[in-house]
Formats: C-alpha cells, sequence, structure tokens
C-alpha cells in the first residue's frame, strides 16, 4: 500500500500567521509597523526553526533549534536592532528503492528575524553552536549613570 505524501505544512502555516498579522498586529509584539521578514517578502524558505527569546538582567539570549544544520550553514546579523538568523539545511540524496510512508522532515532555507526591545552591544554580540541548537547572546548596553547637575545661582 502506497501512502501520499503529505505536504509541507510550513508554507500554509506562514500564510496563517500574516492573516493574523494583518487582523490582530504581528506575534511578535518587538516588530516595527510595517516591518516585514524577509522571508514573508520572498517567498522562498521552506522552514521555520523554533527560536526562544529571553531577556536577563544584563543580556538577551537567543536560542535557535537547528538540528542537522551544519555550522557553516549558518550566518547571523544584527542590523540597528534587527537580528536576523539564516542557514539551510539539506538532506541526503534519496534512494529510488525507498518507499516514504510518512515524511516530515524539514528542509531547505530559513530565515527568524527579531526586533530587539532595547539597544544591544554589538561588538560584543558571541553566537555557539552545539547539538543542533544556535545560542546567540546579546549584551545590553549598560545605561548612563545619572549624575546630579548642580545649579549655580
Amino acid at each position: 500500500m502506497k501512502v501520499a505524501k503529505l505536504p509541507n505544512v510550513a508554507p500554509i502555516k506562514r500564510e496563517f500567521e500574516e492573516v493574523f498579522d494583518r487582523f490582530f498586529g504581528p506575534a511578535f509584539p518587538f516588530a516595527p509597523v510595517g516591518f516585514e521578514p524577509p522571508a514573508l517578502r520572498t517567498r522562498e524558505f521552506a522552514w521555520m526553526p523554533a527560536l526562544d527569546l529571553v531577556e536577563k538582567e544584563k543580556e538577551y539570549v537567543v536560542r535557535l533549534e537547528v538540528p542537522g544544520v551544519p555550522r557553516e550553514n549558518l550566518d547571523v546579523q544584527l542590523e540597528g536592532a534587527v537580528l536576523t538568523l539564516t542557514g539551510h539545511r539539506e538532506m541526503g540524496k534519496k534512494e529510488e528503492i525507498e518507499n516514504y510512508l510518512w515524511e516530515e522532515t524539514e528542509t531547505g532555507k530559513f530565515v527568524r528575524t527579531i526586533r530587539l526591545p532595547k539597544a544591544v552591544e554589538a561588538n560584543k554580540i558571541e553566537a555557539t553552536y552545539q547539538d543542533g541548537i544556535l545560542v546567540v547572546r546579546l549584551p545590553k548596553i549598560e545605561p548612563a549613570i545619572k549624575n546630579k547637575i548642580l545649579i549655580k545661582g
């Protein structure tokens, strides 16, 4: 018995998110008004890995689940307050004799874009990759110390 391959749900999920964003605003509250991530502009991205953004006292930490993606296929860019994580995952060549009964492996390009809520020190950003998890640490800019100014009279 041959089972039909199910369609990749990533594009369908993205379209649902766009509809909800139009009615209820962006799902990520730090995205600027009118900002559209490159994935939605180009429609060429095949999957969207899970992402966590954590705020700590002195830094933001981004964790991106990208198992099976070689380190050299990952890219981290910061432009102003917008962090962009891109990459691609390719699976090995399928053999002719294989008869898939179920296939859920997502492959191809991805992009995740985050607008950070506060400024970070770009020259101190660290990115590490281990066990399929990309971790990006973004130190916050230290606030200026308030000095009381004496008024002469």
